[in-house]
């Protein structure tokens, strides 16, 4: 299996698992909380078929990567990004960020510019800022809120992620997915650090990327799905796409959170055609 040193903690390397599929123009799919790099199967097969080079990472603590105890705030998964696309050597990158990923994308755009990057893609992100401030009263995601999750991962894991893969594929609490596909996704999540899945709620809740998305240079597509019961369209996807200027905005009617399963048709006719043009 592929990896590469990121860091190290405790005397042992940090590193992070990470596949490269295919061959042609590069495009960089960052998973979501508290899933991995196979999350995004039907992409993969899409994005090598239509002649680009597919690769996919588990971020520290998920999937094969380390799981180490620090190195979950953005800046360190920004700096992650970018030791992958120099290892790589990857140039004119698409970089594609499902909720969660969708912030790495974000955090590295404002922080490490747009050298390497032609197009980036924001799907079911957490962009630009969920949580709930005086400053920031349309946030959907307030302390308490937080506190609830935080709770619910330390007293039962297991229990939290079974419930929290379900609305993941839920659509006005309908489930959008095979039984056997959502159990799927929670065998991808179960594999994450407890260190790791405590940490990111307070990280993709609090962390204001507003000024990473006024850096944003490239063309940009912020696909959503309607009925998001995690990080709906109203809190991310359209104020994402309205802080970009000459950003595309795709809406896919029934869509839960997952799209990129759920919905994988649509998803991948949007992100193929956004990558053509």
């Amino acid at each position: 299996m592929p990896k590469l040193t990121v860091g190290a903690e405790n005397g042992s390397p940090v590193e992070l698992y990470y596949e490269v599929q295919g061959s042609g123009t590069p495009v960089v799919l960052i998973h979501g909380w508290p899933l991995n790099g196979r999350s995004w199967e039907k992409q993969i097969a899409a994005l090598v078929d239509g002649g680009y080079q597919a690769i996919t990472y588990d971020r520290r603590g998920f999937g094969h990567s380390t799981p180490s105890w620090d190195g979950h705030d953005y800046d360190t998964i920004a700096a992650d990004l970018d030791a992958l696309l120099t290892h790589l050597d990857l140039t004119g990158v698409t970089l594609v960020g499902f909720s969660a990923g969708g912030g790495a994308v974000a955090r590295y755009i404002g922080r490490h510019g747009t050298s390497r990057v032609a197009r980036a893609v924001l799907a079911s992100s957490v962009t630009p800022f969920l949580h709930v401030t005086e400053g920031n009263p349309e946030g959907g995601l307030d302390d308490a809120t937080i506190a609830h999750f935080e709770a619910g991962i330390r007293a039962d894991r297991a229990a939290f992620v079974d419930t929290f893969l379900s609305l993941l594929y839920s659509a006005g609490g309908q489930p959008s997915v095979s039984e056997a596909q959502r159990l799927y996704g929670r065998d991808q999540a179960n594999l994450a650090s407890l260190r790791a899945t405590l940490a990111g709620p307070a990280q993709f809740g609090r962390t204001d990327f507003r000024d990473d998305l006024a850096r944003f240079d490239v063309p940009t597509l912020v696909i959503h799905g309607d009925s998001d019961a995690v990080v709906p369209f109203h809190v991310s996807g359209r104020r994402s796409a309205a802080s970009i200027p000459g950003s595309e905005l795709v809406l896919i009617e029934g869509g839960p959170h997952a799209i990129n399963v759920s919905h994988a048709e649509e998803f991948n006719q949007a992100l193929l055609a956004f990558l053509a043009r």
